[in-house]
């Protein structure tokens, strides 16, 4: 039977990339004079976990950085090294490397082999406290001593078996050789009577690789390396078949084969193992291997039963028994218990279903609502009852979709720490509201905008630390990211303490690009004009910004999302970019309204509250339309009817309905004939069905089977300021 491995690469491909975040974050969040041993432990997990899936997969450009990596991190931890800047450096390189890789692997991007090696001697060198030298000249005298020739690699490619004698090292040094070793080749393990380590390399390197790796660890002079006779080379299905038994398709341990045992002893091997299933019995000759192995062999033999056999493409079976390997294990499985790996077309099929559950549900309780209560007051309450039900699971299934903001938030502390390093600048980087939610189609699409807008506060906005110690600022200057709930809507604000727009200097580009501009606009229409294309106030072009590209694009992804870009500014203070999108999920809260004949729907969440007018507080401004007095506030009055053409039973305020609604901080008065109702919509897309309509922002399915569109009170609140008697077609 032949399992077909692939299945399990994009779970393991998801998990990586999940653990190299979370050590990047941790890395950026790490206090370097006085680290937090957990954070220190947790950084080790991330990269251990990463070589053992990269292991078991046979990606060996992976195991052979995060092996290093690994090393490197446990010596931090278990307080042999202390902690420098340099190290953490090192690490964030490693884990862009570690990306780097990863992505090489699955979306077969091209890897800069040279960035992967520099990344590797960087560790190395870390890990022996000072920079990786020459190797001296007494070093080659190696192959005089072993009467072997560096050349040992065969010319045609062919493999060469090595015994590498060790002089006296750490059990843990010998563990980390063999590992780096098992990367050339084949590798086993046996041990002297004085207790020095034997290994025996079947690889198609020379003897200079051994050495090279060796030399980190101990004084190549103190090597004593030998050729042996090569073994007999495996058929291509030898290979493969020893190569499935030494991964076990990712679900078992790799079988040690014991001494002597021949394909005669199959049967045996199987009622040993039971498969899995089944508690096995010790053959006579397993018993026998077993003791021999105990034992301990006087001089260099055939690797015996307890030989540990690590391959170039698989974990170190060592590193599999010991207890960290356990206790990361432990961890992996109790995480697994505790979430679920779902395909985001599953959750869209389970939205879709809901939404129609909804529909139904509507439809239900319009048919039930001209019963007697009193005649079917149990099928009326069952029908309160599945509405409850139906709310209840609406609100979980739409929950799935939700994910926090610290999706988004998370990528920039990096980006931040090393911008300001590139350009010389101090930052502080905070964020607030990261647990805000936001459904994933949006959370994906705003990543790219808000990295536009971060580069543009950290080159522009936040100035150099000289010239803010001259103007009396704190030399760090701060970069906020906030996210928060408003009505609808999601408010995502980047802010920042750095100079503000220059009002001037923006104005004088415009007229150079022969923008229609004067010199009386107003600020919140001049900052504005940074979003036209090609426009760019900076005087020198650099790898950050400058071209005048990006700007007008950010403004346009907004836009395309339904929301809405705003820029407040002060010189000297600082700028806030701020942006505004809908919650624009499958379902949502909406009151009926109705105009003439026809039914629409306004979101629940812009509605403020509704009245009938006094008709004193209704007024007249000659070429502005008319407003509306509620409270001592004036509000303009945006007729419906005449925004959609459509004939109204009234064209007096005072005789039909005014819903208040809100968007944006501004507040506008919304002239319909009637309240129908109270009721959850399903959300369908109108564009992908019809076409973009102005003022529309969707459709839904009434209870009755009728379709009504859903307003865009955004859009038409914005629309207010240009009415008049004019429609917002025009």
């Amino acid at each position: 039977m032949t399992i077909d491995m692939s299945q399990f690469f994009q779970v393991f491909f998801d998990e990586t990339e999940e653990l190299l975040a979370e050590m990047e974050k941790l890395l950026l969040a790490i206090d370097v004079s006085a680290p937090d041993e957990e954070d220190l432990n947790a950084i080790f997990r991330a990269a251990h976990s990463i070589k053992g899936g990269a292991g078991t997969f046979g990606l060996t450009d992976l195991t052979d950085v995060t092996h290093v990596l690994e090393s490197l991190l446990d010596r931090i931890r278990k307080g042999e090294m202390a902690l420098s800047a340099e190290h953490v450096d090192a690490f964030l390189v490693a884990k862009d490397v570690l990306k780097m890789q990863l992505d090489g692997h699955r979306l077969h991007t091209p890897v800069d082999q040279e960035a992967v090696v520099d990344a590797r001697m960087m560790l190395l060198s870390l890990s022996q406290g000072d920079v990786p030298r020459a190797m001296p000249a007494a070093s080659l005298d190696v192959a005089a001593k072993t009467a072997v020739h560096s050349t040992a690699s065969k010319a045609d490619g062919s493999a060469c078996q090595f015994r590498i004698e060790l002089p006296p090292i750490s059990d843990r040094d010998t563990e980390a050789l063999m590992a780096e070793l098992g990367l050339l080749g084949q590798i086993s393990k046996s041990v002297l009577p004085d207790n020095r380590a034997v290994f025996q390399l079947v690889t198609t390197g020379s003897v200079d690789d051994i050495v090279a790796i060796c030399s980190f660890i101990l004084d190549p002079n103190d090597l004593k390396i030998t050729e042996e006779a090569a073994p007999r080379q495996m058929s291509a299905a030898e290979a493969k078949a020893a190569q499935e038994d030494a991964q076990g398709y990712g679900f078992f341990e790799p079988l040690e084969p014991t001494a002597g045992q021949t394909q005669d002893d199959n049967a045996a091997q199987e009622a040993a193992q039971g498969y899995g299933f089944f508690d096995g019995f010790e053959t006579p000759a397993m018993r026998e291997a077993k003791e021999a192995a105990a034992k301990g062999p006087s001089e260099p033999a055939p690797v015996s039963a307890s030989t540990a056999m690590v391959d170039a493409g698989s974990t170190p079976a060592l590193e599999r028994k010991t207890p960290v390997k356990r206790d990361v294990e432990k961890a992996a499985h109790n995480s697994e218990t505790s979430s679920i790996r779902v395909g985001i077309e599953k959750v869209d099929q389970l939205i879709n279903l809901v939404g129609e559950l909804v529909i139904t549900q509507a439809m239900i309780e319009q048919r039930t609502g001209s019963l007697d209560p009193m005649l079917h007051e149990r099928l009326l309450n069952s029908v309160s009852q599945l509405t409850r039900n139906t709310r209840d699971l609406q609100e979980a299934v739409m929950s799935i979709r939700m994910m926090p903001m610290d999706y988004v938030f998370s990528r920039f502390p990096r980006m931040v720490r090393d911008l300001a390093g590139k350009l010389g600048k101090r930052i502080e980087f905070v964020t607030h509201g990261a647990a805000t939610e936001l459904d994933k189609g949006l959370i994906e699409r705003i990543v790219d905008p808000l990295t536009h807008l971060v580069r543009n506060s950290i080159d522009h906005g936040i100035e150099m630390p000289e010239v803010r110690k001259a103007a009396g600022k704190n030399e760090m200057g701060r970069l906020s990211l906030s996210a928060g709930h408003q009505g609808g809507n999601i408010v995502i604000e980047v802010s920042d303490d750095g100079g503000g727009l220059n009002r001037e200097r923006i104005l004088a580009k415009a007229k150079q690009n022969d923008l229609p501009v004067s010199d009386n606009m107003p600020d919140s229409e001049v900052w504005q004009l940074i979003f036209a294309p090609g426009f760019s106030t900076a005087e020198i072009v650099t790898d950050v910004s400058g071209r005048g590209v990006g700007m007008d694009v950010v403004k346009r992804n907004i836009t395309a999302m339904g929301g809405v870009v705003d820029i407040r500014s002060a010189k000297g203070f600082g700028t806030t970019i701020s942006i505004s999108l809908p919650l624009t999920l499958a379902i949502l809260d909406g009151m009926s309204i109705k105009v003439g004949e026809e039914i629409y729907i306004l979101p629940l969440g812009y509605v403020v509250e509704s009245l009938q007018p006094d008709p004193a507080d209704v007024k007249e401004i000659a070429g502005q339309g008319r407003v509306i007095k509620v409270r001592g506030d004036y509000l303009p009055l945006i007729p419906l009817y005449q925004m959609f053409g459509i004939e109204p039973r009234f064209t007096d305020p005072s005789l039909g309905i005014v819903v208040i609604l809100e968007s944006e901080g501004k507040k506008a008065a919304l002239f319909v004939d009637d309240l129908v109702g109270q009721q959850q919509v399903v959300v369908k897309n109108l564009e992908s069905n019809y076409r973009k309509v102005a003022g529309i922002s969707g459709a839904t399915i009434l209870g009755d089977g009728g379709v009504s569109l859903i307003i865009d009170v955004a859009a038409l609140l914005r629309s207010s300021r240009q009415l008049a008697d004019e429609s917002i077609f025009s």
